[in-house]
């Protein structure tokens, strides 16, 4: 009986302020005060009946989400308002003041009862919602049909439509992104939703309209993989440009020094050789629409030497200079787009260059549909040797079933059955969320398709392009929009044998622009332990990377060194001359020079033979 009778504590952005005889009864008072006008429409209150606790908040930043209030099991929103709304002579914000509509926030959301359509109201339902497909935001109402896939796929659908190739943005050509990508031939998808039409995204498109058979080849599309038409490659599908940025400055350094954009000397320190300036003009830039390679230069630049000068046998300080041009990244090519000269605020010159490259889909590359579902090219087949239809439509891809009924992805057979009608009839399809019935859906693409001579649910007869037999099943075909993704296997293609290494630990570098290696790290390691692979893990550990000669003396265990002048190894510590050389990993030598840094004198004990 206490528990009952106890008061509400409230708390005012998470600060107790006081409390009341009945917080259920303060709350409710509250939004009616809000609704009225009295208080501002930025507040938000919630009442736990578990805590017996109101929350307060009134603070920036908090996600907001409007909802059509009902009261009395009939929602605020009336016919009325509706006319005058379309007609222009209220708008949103006058819902709001009138108290039509409020925002509510997280927590109060948890005492709301919404319904999802006027017809769902009832005596407990507290809101409306304005459309289903409000409750998903922006990159998830981009997918279409997403309440038939799977909750799991949401994010990695909403993942990839960031990392799509298509008309990032239409002033592209006047800009100098570090990196861009930019879709050939973007199209406007065949079923696209609300959002998608209101927010006017079309104007950006993402990807391409794909013609999509479910049928596996030879073994070529197992898990993810795709397969892909030649001819449609050839013809432009998801070609497209990629565009690499480089700039660079005239600096200005203590002393009255500075860089200067010129072609470098041959006696310029660090001189890269003629043929690297060939493409260069007089004043150190290169020529728009020239042909570049990995290494060539693009900007020629000579910058002061890093120490002070010395001074010559005649006493006269000699005016010496570094080579710091820009050259091309290592692995890319391409052509110079645009050459764009300004100043920095500091009112130093400062350089452009933008060099693009044609990127044709390959091998490798990666693609996904709306849906979630990706994969990368596993053969591009020549157009004789795909499958094809009796009409002779030969499919752009060919992804395999397997990969649809584990991951629950629906929508995905529903876009190929929409996009294919609207192929027919002529016209985009509607796939908003929550827009209509499964059921229905279907047998409206069904009675289009049967319309123009097809089978109700989307399945085709297939004739083997390489035998000319006749499938023995029906394949299911249709169009999706497919995603171009920025991972391509141009970009990451990385190969080395011997090549640069790191000045302190004597490993390969790390990252394909500095030339890097592979890392062969701890659990590849592991994997080879186990296998009992003694030399490879050797060779890769050592030999291929931080192998180092040490002199090792066999009275002290210190490490020595060997003199060239007096053809011995000499040992510091104990000056003897009794050493022996070893094998190691220059990382292990480091060891032991950051242990002496610590004035511990670590000893190397040598096997006897």
């Amino acid at each position: 009986m206490a528990e009952k009778n106890r008061r509400s504590s409230i708390y005012l952005d998470g600060r107790y302020i006081g409390s009341v005889a009945s917080g259920e009864q303060f709350a409710s008072e509250a939004r009616k005060n809000r609704r009225a006008g009295i208080l501002s429409g930025e507040i938000n209150v919630s009442y736990s009946k578990k805590l017996s606790e109101v929350y307060i908040n009134t603070d920036r930043g908090r996600a907001r989400k409007p909802y059509i209030i009902v009261e009395n099991g009939a929602s605020r929103l009336t016919a009325e308002i509706e006319e005058k709304l379309k007609s222009g002579e209220i708008d949103f914000s006058y819902l709001v003041r009138k108290g039509v509509i409020e925002y509510l926030d997280a927590e109060e959301e948890e005492n709301a009862n919404v319904a999802l359509r006027p017809e769902n109201i009832d005596s407990r339902s507290t809101h409306l919602e304005i459309d289903p497909a409000t409750m998903f935001g922006l990159t998830m109402n981009l997918s279409v049909f997403p309440e038939y896939n799977s909750v799991g796929r949401h994010p990695i659908s909403s993942n990839f439509i960031k990392q799509s190739q298509g008309l990032y943005l239409t002033n592209f050509s006047r800009r100098y992104d570090p990196r861009a990508f930019l879709l050939y031939y973007p199209q406007r998808p065949m079923v696209n939703s609300q959002v998608y039409r209101t927010l006017g995204i079309e104007k950006h498109p993402t990807g391409q309209n794909f013609v999509v058979a479910m049928s596996t080849y030879y073994g070529y599309n197992m898990k993810d993989a795709i397969i892909l038409n030649r001819s449609a490659v050839e013809r432009g599908l998801g070609r497209s440009v990629f565009y690499r940025s480089y700039t660079d400055e005239e600096r200005r350094y203590p002393g009255s020094q500075q860089d200067h954009f010129k072609v470098p000397a041959p006696t310029t320190d660090g001189y890269l050789g003629e043929h690297a300036y060939a493409k260069l003009s007089e004043d150190g830039l290169i020529e728009g629409e020239m042909e570049v390679k990995e290494g060539d230069v693009l900007v020629g630049k000579v910058s002061p030497p890093r120490f002070l000068e010395e001074q010559t046998s005649f006493g006269v300080g000699e005016e010496k200079s570094r080579d710091n041009s820009v050259t091309v990244r290592s692995g890319e090519d391409g052509t110079v787009d645009n050459i764009m000269l300004s100043e920095t605020t500091g009112a130093t010159k400062i350089v452009k260059v933008r060099v693009r490259s044609a990127k044709t889909p390959e091998v490798g590359d990666k693609f996904a549909s709306r849906h979630g579902q990706k994969g990368v090219v596993g053969l591009i087949v020549d157009q004789n040797d795909m499958p094809r239809t009796k009409d002779g439509i030969v499919p752009d891809l060919l992804l395999n079933p397997h990969g649809i009924p584990s991951r629950m992805t629906f929508g995905h057979m529903l876009e190929m059955l929409g996009g294919k009608a609207g192929s027919l009839k002529g016209e985009t399809m509607d796939g908003t969320p929550f827009a209509g019935n499964g059921k229905e859906i279907v047998d409206e693409y069904g009675k289009m398709l049967e319309d123009h001579g097809f089978d109700k649910f989307g399945d085709e007869t297939l004739y083997d392009g390489r035998t000319g037999k006749k499938f023995d099943a029906q394949v299911f075909t249709g169009v999706v929009y497919y995603n171009r993704l920025w991972h391509m296997v141009s970009l990451k293609l990385q190969v080395r044998s011997r090549g640069p290494v790191q000045i302190l630990t004597h490993q390969p570098t790390e990252g394909k622009p500095r030339k890097g290696g592979l890392k062969f790290g701890e659990m590849e390691r592991d994997a080879l332990v186990g296998h009992g692979a003694s030399l490879l893990l050797k060779e890769r550990m050592l030999d291929q990377s931080d192998k180092a000669e040490i002199w090792i003396c066999n009275n002290c265990g210190d490490v020595g060194y060997y003199d060239y002048i007096k053809n011995t190894p000499v040992c510091q510590a104990c000056e003897g001359h009794d050493l022996s050389m070893i094998e190691i990993s220059y990382a292990f030598k480091l060891l032991l020079d950051e242990i002496k840094s610590m004035h511990i004198l670590p000893k190397v004990k040598m096997k006897g033979e």
